[in-house]
């Protein structure tokens, strides 16, 4: 089984990767950092499974496209895509310099899309596979001085819902997950306990859970949110 996940290298993307490769799943990861990323493939090495590494922004549309060719390259099929790589960036929408909405949409959603279409295409004519996006709680409530943020994940979302409409019928599976306050470096500085977030390993072992469910069910969307914040 070969898996893509995007922002791989700390937080939700790293934990997903790890929960994968220690159940067989060889892996394409990318993210913009190339020595983060040997350090991960470094760290899974005992696994014994192939980890393709890339380096890419995948705010640019090019670089989206070119790790795509290079996956293809190295793996002829494709079972799961995780569509983790995002971006936040607080701030008031009207208010915010456009850029910044910009840079969140070409992250969050654009590049998503372009993932999708690419790696759907794939599962399409192997009649099998998985996606799986990362959305947000901020995909269905608004939340303060994050207005830039909400748009592009309410965005995904609906994103979510096309891709699983249009692959169903090709025994494809779309899956959105939907977060709450969850610890990764976003939050470093704060004081609250790291036993009151949701842990990236949480969405992993989610993921991972999903993946095993029987041939003939899909899991639309899961929300997870900390018990007390």
């Amino acid at each position: 089984m070969n898996a893509v996940i995007t922002g791989a290298t700390k937080g939700i993307g790293k934990a997903i990767a790890i929960k994968l490769a220690e159940n067989g799943y060889n892996l394409a990861i990318c993210a913009r950092n190339a020595v983060e990323l040997e350090a991960v493939k470094a760290e899974l090495k005992p696994t014994g499974v192939s980890v393709f590494t890339y380096v890419a922004d995948l705010g640019k549309k090019e670089e989206v496209s070119t790790f795509c060719k290079a996956v293809s390259e190295t793996y002829s099929s494709i079972d799961v895509l995780v569509n983790n790589a995002g971006v936040f960036l607080p701030g008031l929408m009207l208010d915010e310099a456009e850029e910044t909405f910009e840079n969140q949409l070409n992250l969050n959603l654009l590049a998503p899309y372009y993932l999708s279409k690419y790696f759907g295409k794939i599962m399409r004519n192997q009649q099998s596979g998985h996606v799986f996006n990362i959305c947000s709680i901020a995909s269905k409530e608004i939340i303060p001085n994050a207005g830039g943020y909400c748009v592009t994940k309410s965005a995904l979302l609906s994103l979510n819902d096309v891709c699983r409409e249009e692959l169903s019928k090709y025994n494809v599976k779309v899956t959105a997950i939907l977060p709450g306050s969850t610890l990764t470096s976003s939050w470093e500085g704060t004081n609250i306990p790291a036993e009151r977030f949701v842990q990236p390993e949480d969405i992993a072992n989610t993921i991972h859970t999903i993946l095993n469910l029987s041939h003939g069910v899909n899991v639309d969307e899961v929300t997870l949110k900390p018990l007390q914040f």
